[in-house]
């Protein structure tokens, strides 16, 4: 079910593949480069290395809706509220590496959004469980009412 790619008039080598069914166009990606601090010494002065990652997931057309939903979850806070996820990548000294580092990250973060969720199943405890949990419980209030203090009754009361 893949997307013929020569139809659109994009070619393969524009597009970065996330999953089998899932690839981005270098288009719906926008990297801009800004000066990092950390690591690189006088260098971080001069030089813009750190990258700034923004992808529109509304505008991407290679995510499901369920896949976007749950994007959104993942994200947390690097979503903003227009619905554009910002990755920073400044980990490394160089533009390249940065670079790269922003878009593994997106790349991992749609996998993960990608994945559906096992259903749970509602599970009951067995009889036995629970008559253990209430033995044990009832054991536990018996050693809790033995320390209480032992009042001696008056004969003035």
């Amino acid at each position: 079910m893949g997307i013929r790619f020569w139809a659109l008039g994009v070619s393969e080598a524009d597009m970065i593949h996330v999953t089998e069914n899932i690839s981005l166009h270098e288009n719906e990606i926008q990297l801009d480069f800004i000066r990092a601090s950390g690591p690189g010494g006088q260098n971080v002065n001069k030089v813009s290395s750190a990258v700034q990652l923004r992808f529109d997931d509304a505008k991407s057309s290679a995510l499901s809706a369920d896949t976007r939903n749950r994007l959104k979850q993942l994200s947390g806070h690097r979503m903003t509220t227009e619905g554009i996820l910002i990755i920073e990548a400044r980990r490394y000294r160089t533009q390249d590496r940065n670079r790269q580092d922003a878009i593994d990250r997106l790349i991992t973060l749609i996998r993960r959004a990608a994945e559906k969720p096992r259903q749970r199943r509602r599970t009951k405890p067995s009889p036995a469980a629970r008559k253990k949990r209430l033995t044990a419980k009832r054991q536990r209030g018996e050693i809790k009412r033995r320390r209480r203090t032992v009042r001696i009754a008056t004969e003035d009361a």
